[in-house]
C-alpha cells in the first residue's frame, strides 16, 4: 500500500480552530461540478447566517470544472441550503448551491432544478425517500485499503457487517463521517460494512422530495473532505475491482402516503408496470459504467432486463418481505448505480410515477 503523504497534520491544526473570528463566519459553497463530483469554495460572513435567504449569490469558473467553456466562464452559485459545519464549527456554516448560467436558465449539469418542481408539482403525494449509498475506500495506488499488495483477500463472505482486524478496513474513517453528518443535520439513518472488503455503505432518509437529493450531496462531500484528513481515496464506481467482487450501488428506497396507507400493497404493484415500460430511461440515468456491475450476478438483476418480485435481491425492484406481510410500505430500486446524481433518480421516478411537468404534458 502506498504511502500516504497528503494526511492532514491536524495536531497542528487544531491550535488554530479555536482563534477568535472576531464576529465574523465562514460559509463554505458547495456544488456539484461537471464530472458528477463536489467542489467548494469559501465566503467570510459579516456576521452568522441563520437563514439561506440572507446568502447572497457568488460565481466560479466554469470552465475549471467541466461546466462552462472558457470563452463564457462564469457560473453563478445560488444557495439553496445551509448546514452546520463540523469540521469549523461554531457559527460557521456548509452552503448546498444550484449552478445557473449567466442567462437566468440552470446549468446544464444542475439537475436539482427540475427534481424540485417535480418534488412540488406532485407535493400531494407525500414522497419518500431512501438511498443505500455504497462505497469504497482505496489507497493512493488505486488499490482497495487494507489489500495486500499485489494479491487479492481471502474471497467475500466474512466482510458484510464484519467486526475485527482483517474484516474491516478504515473504520476510523466511517465513524468520523457518521459524527460529521449528524453534527451536520444530515438525515444520515446508519451505517454497514459491505460485502467487498474495504467497501462500505451509508443510508440516507427517509427524506420527503428533494431534501433527499440535498442530504445525500452533502454526505457525500463530508465524506471526501473526512477522507482527505486520512489519506484515503474515496471512489463511488459502480464496479471498482473486476472479477468474482460484488459492486457499488445505490439502493434507492421510494415510498408515497397511498403505498404507505392500508392497502398500500396495491399502489406499489401499479406502479411496477411504469417502471417497466420505463426501464431503458431509467438506467440511462442510473449512474456511468452499471453496466458492469448489472450482470445479473453479485446481488443484481440484469442490465438490459426488468422483473420485480417479494424479498428478492436478484431482481430490478424488490418489495420487502415485511411490507408484503402488512400489506403497505415501500420499494427498493436495486438498479443505480453508487455514482448516480440522487436528483436524477428522485425526479426520474417521480416522473415515472405521476408523469410530467404540468408545461410538458401541456406541450404534448
Amino acid at each position: 500500500m502506498a504511502e500516504s503523504t497528503t494526511v492532514s497534520n491536524t495536531e497542528n491544526l487544531m491550535k488554530y480552530m479555536d482563534l477568535n473570528q472576531k464576529g465574523y463566519s465562514m460559509a463554505e459553497y458547495i456544488w456539484i461540478d461537471g464530472q458528477n463530483g463536489v467542489r467548494s469554495k469559501t465566503k467570510t460572513l459579516d456576521k452568522p447566517c441563520k437563514d439561506v435567504k440572507e446568502l447572497s449569490e457568488w460565481n466560479f469558473d466554469g470552465s475549471s470544472c467541466g461546466q462552462a467553456p472558457g470563452g463564457d466562464s462564469d457560473v453563478y452559485l445560488r444557495p439553496v441550503a445551509i448546514y452546520p459545519d463540523p469540521f469549523r464549527r461554531g457559527d460557521n456554516i456548509l452552503v448546498l448551491c444550484e449552478c445557473w448560467d449567466h442567462d437566468g436558465t440552470p446549468n446544464k449539469f444542475n439537475y436539482r432544478h427540475e427534481a424540485a418542481r417535480l418534488m412540488d408539482a406532485n407535493s400531494k403525494q407525500e414522497p419518500w425517500f431512501g438511498l443505500e449509498q455504497e462505497y469504497t475506500l482505496l489507497g493512493l495506488d488505486g488499490r482497495p485499503y487494507g489489500w495486500p499488495a499485489g494479491g487479492f483477500p481471502a474471497p467475500q463472505g466474512p466482510y458484510y457487517c464484519g467486526v475485527g482486524t482483517g474484516k474491516v478496513y478504515c473504520r476510523d474513517i466511517v465513524e468520523a463521517h457518521y459524527k460529521a453528518c449528524l453534527f451536520a443535520g444530515i438525515k444520515i439513518s446508519g451505517i454497514n460494512a459491505e460485502v467487498m472488503p474495504a467497501q462500505w455503505e451509508f443510508q440516507v432518509g427517509p427524506c420527503e422530495g428533494i431534501e433527499l437529493g440535498d442530504h445525500l450531496w452533502m454526505a457525500r462531500f463530508l465524506l471526501h473532505r473526512v477522507a482527505e484528513e486520512f489519506g484515503v481515496v474515496i471512489t463511488f464506481a459502480p464496479k471498482p475491482i473486476p472479477g468474482d467482487w460484488n459492486g457499488a450501488g445505490l439502493h434507492t428506497n421510494v415510498s408515497t402516503a397511498d403505498m404507505r396507507n392500508d392497502g398500500g400493497l396495491k399502489a406499489i404493484e401499479s406502479v411496477m408496470g411504469r417502471l417497466e415500460k420505463r426501464h431503458v430511461e431509467h438506467m440511462e440515468v442510473y449512474g456511468e459504467g452499471n453496466a458492469a456491475r448489472m450482470t445479473g450476478e453479485h446481488e443484481t438483476a440484469s442490465m438490459d432486463k426488468f422483473n420485480w418480485g417479494i424479498a428478492d435481491r436478484g431482481a430490478s425492484i424488490r418489495i420487502p418481505r415485511q411490507c408484503a406481510a402488512a400489506g403497505k410500505g415501500y420499494f427498493e430500486d436495486r438498479r443505480p448505480a453508487s455514482n448516480a446524481d440522487p436528483y436524477r433518480i428522485t425526479g426520474m421516478m417521480m416522473e415515472t410515477m405521476f408523469g410530467g411537468l404540468p408545461d410538458e404534458k401541456m406541450a404534448k
